[in-house]
């Protein structure tokens, strides 16, 4: 199981920050960067630059909302990213949530599963280099996308947590990427969905990224109580709500991976354990000290 970090808010925010954050954890060994799409730095954009001063490092966006995309533009977008990064590009994509398509950017969330079936009929060819002759009810697309240079096929992880999501992953993506599932749920029902939709599809066995939160610390309890607060947003989101109801926790920070050495170790080997095949750490920004601790700790473990 590969152990991948997510860079954090300081970079997101600040191409510069990122630059050197994505060259820090290369040295470090670090095997993939992965990057949130959220109102910051666009993920994409970003990460072709970075791919630009990096030489070795995967690096994968978790996760871009496909509604306010066109999949040909996103197409192209990935591509260029791929060329930017010799190859070392992976996108990530997922419906993101009603509250932010919706409320937020004033689109039409209407029908999600047909939006993504029909979004990935265009999508995945294309990252193929091939064109594409498509219509559907929501889409009707005749193109292809022409860079030379762009290494394909681009690997494609589509965040699925429902059972929909997770045939659609298992059928037409490389894999599927996750945020703040637990353990159990992963083992009990990501693990064995998506291998069963690649299975009935004739594919490979599928890549599973697992994003949890991870920390350092010498009190795992206090650490908890003080990020439940901080992650009270992902609890009401339906989505998430409905994996943390599977994993019997009352709060997001319930499945994070917190404690000492020997703790973090446990949790990191029943991943591996239950078929993930990366980790996505991703470092709460409690205090400097205690996030360069996490780093050092995941980079020894590499």
């Amino acid at each position: 199981m590969q152990i991948g970090i997510t860079c954090g808010a300081a970079a997101a925010g600040n191409l510069k920050n990122l630059i050197n954050a994505a060259k820090t954890y290369e040295e470090k060994g670090f095997p993939t960067l992965w990057m949130i799409q959220a109102f910051d730095l666009d993920s994409i954009n970003a990460l072709s630059i970075v791919g630009q001063v990096t030489k070795n490092m995967e690096l994968g966006t978790a996760v871009v909302p496909t509604f306010p995309r066109h999949p040909v533009t996103l197409a192209q977008q990935a591509l260029t990213a791929a060329a930017a990064a010799d190859g070392r590009f992976t996108l990530g994509i997922g419906l993101s949530h009603k509250m932010m398509i919706e409320n937020m950017l004033g689109l039409s969330y209407a029908k999600p599963a047909r939006h993504m079936r029909e979004y990935l009929s265009v999508l995945a060819p294309l990252l193929k280099g091939e064109r594409v002759n498509y219509e559907g009810d929501l889409y009707r697309v005749k193109a292809g996308v022409n860079i030379a240079d762009a290494p394909t096929p681009v690997p494609l992880l589509l965040a699925a947590l429902g059972p929909l999501m997770l045939k659609l992953a298992g059928r037409h993506c490389d894999g599927t990427i996750t945020w703040l599932v637990g353990p159990n749920t992963l083992e009990n029902h990501i693990v064995p969905s998506i291998h069963s939709a690649a299975d009935e599809a004739g594919r490979g066995s599928p890549r599973i990224v697992a994003g949890l939160p991870i920390l350092l610390t010498d009190d795992a309890d206090a650490t908890r109580a003080s990020l439940v607060d901080k992650f009270k947003f992902y609890d009401a989101m339906p989505s998430y709500r409905a994996m943390l109801d599977r994993e019997g926790v009352a709060s997001a920070a319930n499945v994070a991976l917190l404690g000492d050495e020997q703790q973090l170790d446990t949790a990191i080997a029943r991943l591996e354990g239950i078929g993930i095949t990366d980790f996505r750490a991703s470092i709460p920004d409690v205090d400097a000290e205690s996030v360069a601790r996490t780093v050092d700790y995941l980079a020894s473990r590499l």
